[in-house]
């Protein structure tokens, strides 16, 4: 996404906030780089909106906390996956 990047910063903020999207999701959405979400949303977002900064960084905080889990999980998908492929029923 090309353009104003104060606007581009509070778009993302907002995003994240109503999706309580991780930065990897948001990137995908505005067809950006990770980097250039995470700029934005930590560095830029402070000083036009700190209210909307403040939901960020905590939606950040708590997706960071989880990463883990979803880890876990997709492994575990993985595996089912191909568990099933690999030995078809009889």
């Amino acid at each position: 996404m090309k353009g104003d990047p104060v606007q581009r910063a509070v778009l993302l903020g907002e995003y994240i906030v109503q999706h309580g999207a991780t930065v990897r999701a948001a990137a995908a959405a505005f067809g950006c780089s990770k980097s250039t979400v995470h700029k934005d949303v930590s560095w830029r977002l402070r000083g036009i909106s700190p209210t909307l900064f403040r939901q960020v960084q905590a939606i950040l905080a708590r997706n960071k906390a989880e990463r883990h889990l979803r880890g876990g999980a997709a492994t575990r998908e993985k595996y089912s996956r191909l568990h099933h492929t690999a030995h078809p029923a009889h």
